[in-house]
């Protein structure tokens, strides 16, 4: 689920938390129920990279914040991350950031028989991603993305 789908209103308090302890919040994920609930998944950054520490840090704070506002409804498992070199890709902004980076990016349906697309991003403009795809242009519309990540290379 991407961050957009998060209530703002999680999204804001997760990102105060975070801002207070130095860090970004780069995004949260929150899975469909399951029998286990769901698995909340925050992402956290920094400029000099984030360590176990930081995550558990955070990861308390959270859980303190959930504990009280009591967000989501039903059972949870609380995750907190680094993004990695693999990150996910959350918002405009962000994709903008990595204009001239390889990614992947998974579509909710298909267009132009593919769901699946792995390419360097060449543009931003508007809700319009523009990716490099085997040689060509290929355009994609941020509301169709159901997930997307860094795509490094080794």
């Amino acid at each position: 689920m991407l961050m957009s789908q998060v209530s703002l209103e999680l999204q804001d308090k997760v990102a105060g938390v975070a801002e207070a302890l130095g860090y970004q919040l780069w995004g949260i994920e929150l899975s469909s129920p399951s029998g286990r609930g769901q698995l909340l998944r925050i992402y956290i950054d920094k400029p000099d990279g984030v360590n176990l520490d930081d995550c558990a840090l955070v990861s308390a704070q959270v859980s303190a914040l959930l504990d009280v506002e009591d967000p989501i409804a039903g059972r949870y498992v609380l995750e907190v991350s680094s993004p990695g070199m693999d990150r996910p890709i959350f918002t405009l902004a962000q994709f903008a950031a990595l204009c001239g980076s390889r990614i992947r990016v998974k579509l909710r349906s298909t267009v132009t028989g593919r769901k699946n697309y792995r390419g360097e991003l060449h543009a931003v403009e508007g809700e319009c991603l523009k990716l490099i795809v085997d040689e060509q242009q290929v355009e994609l519309f941020f509301p169709d993305v159901e997930s997307a990540h860094v795509a490094p290379e080794f």
